[in-house]
C-alpha cells in the first residue's frame, strides 16, 4: 500500500488534485449558444459567419480557456495550415527580415509558419526538410543550400526556393545578383578606383552570380587585370579573415576598394580596416550587400546593394499558397532588381 504524502512536519499532506477537464467544443457552444458547427466555423476563421457571432463565441472559448485540437482538425481537414520556412543563417538579418515579410502574407492566408537552420550544411539541410514533411506541413520554403532530397520532398508538398536558380520543378524568387554585383562596380569606378577586390561568399549559386557580376564589370571597365577574388564565406568573421589579408599586404599594391558578398562580410572587413588603422572611406572603400539594419546604423553607414528582403518573402508566400491551391500549375521564377543605396563607407580613390 503507498503511504499517503507527508507535509515536512510529517503531517498527511493534501492529496493532489486531478487536472480539470479540457473544456470542449461542445462546452463553447453551449456557453456561445450556437452550434457546433458554427464553433468550429469560426475556429477555422471561416468568412462565413457574422461579426456578432464571432464574437459570441470567441468570448465564450476566451471564458472556458478553450483551445482547439490541431491535431484533430488537421486529420479532418487533411492539412495542417503549417509552413516550414528554412534559412541557412539565423543570425544573418537579412533572412530575419524575409522571414518578417514571409510571415505577414502567410498569416494573412491563415497559414502558420515554422523555421528551422541549414547553417550553410546540405546534411542539415536535409534533416530540417525530412522533419518539416514528418510534421506534414503544407508547404516548404527553403532559403538556403538547396539540398539533393529537394526533389523528393516537392513530390510530397509546394516547395518556394528562395535565392538559387539552378533547380527545376518548384518555384523560385531569387536577386538579379550579377546586376548587383555591377552596380557595386560601377559606382566604385566612377569613384576612381582600379584595384577592387571581391570577397567570395560560401559556395552556392548566390555567390557565384554575385562573383561573375563582379568579374563581367571589372571586364566591362577594362580592369580584367585588377580582377581579384578571395575566398571567403557569409560570415563576419569570414569578411574579417578575408579582408586582413587583401589589407595587411603593399599600400602600392594592395585593393583600393572590397566588394563584400553580403553586409555581414563588409562588417568583418569594417573591423579588419579598422585594426590596420585604415580609414574607410579614406583608405578603402567597402560595399556590402542585402541593405540589411546593419547596413543603415549611423556608426557603420554601410554603402550596401539592396535586395528587397521583405517583398521577396511576401513573393514567395504568393507563390507558395498560389501552388497549395493548384498543385498543377506551371512552376515560375520571379526576378527581384536590385539598386545601390550609397552611404559613408564609399569615396574617391585615395591620392
Amino acid at each position: 500500500m503507498v503511504p499517503a504524502p507527508r507535509s515536512p512536519e510529517g503531517r498527511p499532506g493534501p492529496s493532489a488534485k486531478p487536472p480539470a477537464p479540457k473544456p470542449t467544443i461542445r462546452n463553447v457552444a453551449e456557453r456561445a449558444g450556437v452550434s457546433k458547427s458554427l464553433v468550429s466555423l469560426v475556429m477555422r476563421g471561416s468568412p462565413h459567419v457574422s461579426e456578432r457571432r464571432r464574437e459570441a463565441v470567441l468570448q465564450a472559448a476566451r471564458e472556458l480557456g478553450y483551445r482547439p485540437n490541431a491535431v484533430a482538425r488537421s486529420l479532418v481537414e487533411g492539412r495542417t495550415r503549417l509552413i516550414g520556412a528554412i534559412v541557412a543563417d539565423l543570425h544573418n538579418p537579412f533572412f530575419a527580415e524575409f522571414l518578417d515579410g514571409l510571415q505577414e502574407s502567410l498569416h494573412g492566408e491563415g497559414l502558420r509558419m515554422l523555421v528551422g537552420s541549414g547553417r550553410w550544411d546540405p546534411l542539415f539541410e536535409a534533416e530540417a526538410v525530412e522533419a518539416f514533411l514528418e510534421m506534414r506541413v503544407d508547404g516548404l520554403v527553403l532559403l538556403s543550400v538547396v539540398p539533393s532530397s529537394l526533389s523528393e520532398a516537392a513530390a510530397s508538398v509546394p516547395v518556394v526556393v528562395v535565392g538559387e536558380r539552378d533547380v527545376h520543378g518548384v518555384d523560385i524568387v531569387v536577386d538579379d545578383d550579377e546586376l548587383g554585383a555591377a552596380l557595386a562596380v560601377d559606382h566604385l569606378v566612377e569613384l576612381g578606383h582600379r584595384r577592387i577586390a571581391h570577397i567570395e561568399g560560401v559556395r552556392s549559386t548566390t555567390a557565384r552570380y554575385r562573383r561573375s557580376g563582379y568579374e563581367k564589370a571589372m571586364r566591362r571597365h577594362g580592369l580584367e587585370d585588377q580582377i581579384r577574388v578571395v575566398p571567403g564565406d557569409f560570415t563576419e568573421d569570414g569578411g574579417y579573415r578575408a579582408a586582413k589579408a587583401l589589407l595587411d599586404t603593399d599600400p602600392a599594391t594592395r585593393p583600393t576598394a572590397i566588394f563584400a558578398p553580403n553586409d555581414l562580410v563588409a562588417t568583418g572587413a569594417l573591423s579588419a580596416a579598422d585594426e590596420l588603422e585604415l580609414g574607410v572611406p579614406r583608405d578603402v572603400s567597402i560595399i556590402g550587400y542585402d541593405n540589411t539594419h546593419l547596413a543603415a546604423i549611423r556608426h557603420i553607414s554601410l554603402t550596401s546593394v539592396d535586395q528587397p528582403r521583405r517583398d521577396m518573402g511576401k513573393v514567395a508566400a504568393e507563390l507558395l499558397t498560389a501552388r497549395i491551391g493548384d498543385p498543377s500549375r506551371p512552376a515560375r521564377q520571379n526576378l527581384v532588381v536590385p539598386h545601390l543605396v550609397v552611404r559613408a563607407t564609399t569615396g574617391p580613390v585615395p591620392v
